[in-house]
């Protein structure tokens, strides 16, 4: 009974839900909009937290034979906080982008429909790819076809969740119109480095050790590796280059602004609403 409990399928979307009910009570002057995206937020960086303090423990327990040490976390928080925080997440991401342009007054978005989930979809694509592509083929590779092997690379991908609470708090940070505080702009630093670092520098780290496994140069790691490794790598790498790209530009136009005399906090919100 309390493993059930302390699954992701109640714990996160309860958690949702109780701050849902708690924000607004808290900051009155808050729209739907506001409450279901901090919520959201709140939550990401919540079931960010433990899975990347699994991927610390996972790394560190395994890093003496990459290949063949086990632990029972690789597999047991994917089944029990994984999966159901991807299948969530999905869902309170259709919430916010619902409430969102419900706020703004847009004619299909009056009530719950077929079409506002496709105008979802078509909005956050990329986003909605993702989360599928982790629920069919992560969760399968995780589960059936490692052969109980590399549970040390399940645990590096649990760590590029370490970006994540810094992603949210930046939002949080502009809706409590902190945006031009220093903890803004030292969080937009911390955002640039975890992510770089978490989800872009640690494919080739994960391949440097592979090949020192073998005792192999790093260049000879993808021709040692099978065709599909590559590409399921590939696939998770991409979008994640393609999100960093988007965190610099947008990173660097903060920059630019904040050196004209007349910025405003105003511009900054209308701004970070655009591209979030």
């Amino acid at each position: 009974m309390l493993q059930v409990l302390a699954c992701g399928a109640v714990v996160f979307p309860g958690l949702f839900f109780a701050f849902k009910r708690i924000l607004p009570c808290v900051f009155r002057h808050w729209s739907d909009a506001d409450v279901v995206l901090v919520s959201e937020r709140l939550v990401s960086s919540i079931h960010a937290v433990m899975a990347t303090t699994a991927g610390v423990i996972i790394v560190s327990s395994c890093w003496g034979n990459v290949i063949n040490d086990r632990h029972w976390l690789a597999t047991h928080f994917v089944i029990w906080y994984g999966v159901p925080y991807m299948a969530y997440d999905l869902f309170a991401m259709y919430l916010s982008h619902y409430y969102r342009f419900c706020v703004k007054g847009h004619e299909d978005y009056k009530r719950h429909s077929l079409r506002t989930v496709s105008l979802f979809v078509r909005r956050e694509f990329l986003l909605v790819l993702h989360h599928i592509a982790l629920l069919t083929i992560l969760l399968p590779i995780t589960l059936f076809f490692r052969n109980d092997r590399g549970d040390f690379f399940i645990g590096c991908l649990f760590l590029t969740e370490l970006s994540t609470p810094f992603v949210s708090l930046g939002k949080i940070l502009i809706q409590i119109s902190l945006q031009e505080s220093w903890v803004h702009k030292a969080n937009g630093g911390m955002v640039l480095l975890t992510f770089f670092m978490c989800r872009i520098a640690l494919f080739p780290f994960m391949y440097w050790v592979y090949g020192r496994h073998y005792g192999i140069p790093l260049y000879m790691v993808p021709f040692h590796l099978s065709l599909l490794a590559n590409l399921g790598n590939s696939c998770i790498l991409a979008p994640q280059v393609y999100w960093f790209v988007l965190l610099c530009r947008k990173g660097y136009r903060l920059y630019q602004r904040s050196r004209k005399p007349n910025s405003s906090p105003a511009a900054a919100v209308t701004d970070n609403s655009k591209e979030d």
